[in-house]
């Protein structure tokens, strides 16, 4: 499987060696097509970019955005951002946790779901919010988001 990962990089750095700060939309290509920055193509994309796998390595681990494991099948993000807070997400985090069994950067024994903080949805009218995979939720509380996960095939792990 490392093989085709290896190509499918080896591609996007073909396409973004050449573009001045091409670092981060190297990243997110990759992080689109595989689903995460394998530790394993760290030196190639530096050594393409003229950088340190320091750098890179930076890069990839400072932002919230990229994963150097995959993820699971279903990635919940819980929004942490004041009005979120303010209107509940703290309970609605602990909940998560709680019941999946996991901490933020953490997916399910069984890979079924992979949790994740994010500092705005941009729904803060309606909070708190979460996004299931590229689906925002409004107004979620903890039976809601147990509703949610069901309708996924997932349960709590308790």
């Amino acid at each position: 499987m490392l093989e085709g990962i290896t190509n499918t990089v080896a591609q996007h750095i073909h396409t973004y060696r050449e573009v001045p700060g091409g670092l981060l939309p190297l990243l997110h290509a990759i992080q689109d097509s595989v689903g995460y920055i394998p530790a394993e193509v760290i030196p190639d994309i530096a050594r393409a970019l003229q950088l340190s796998r320091a750098e890179v390595h930076g890069v990839v681990s400072f932002y919230h955005d990229f994963r150097s494991q995959p993820a699971g099948s279903h990635v919940l993000q819980i929004c942490r951002a004041e009005a979120c807070q303010a209107l509940g997400s703290r309970a609605l985090e602990a909940h998560a946790k709680s019941s999946l069994g996991i901490g933020y950067g953490e997916t399910t024994a069984d890979g079924a779901v992979t949790l994740e903080p994010v500092y705005c949805l941009g729904n803060c009218a309606c909070s708190p919010s979460v996004r299931i995979d590229d689906e925002i939720h409004a107004r979620v509380d903890a039976a809601r988001l147990d509703q949610l996960l069901a309708q996924l095939g997932i349960g709590a792990v308790k």
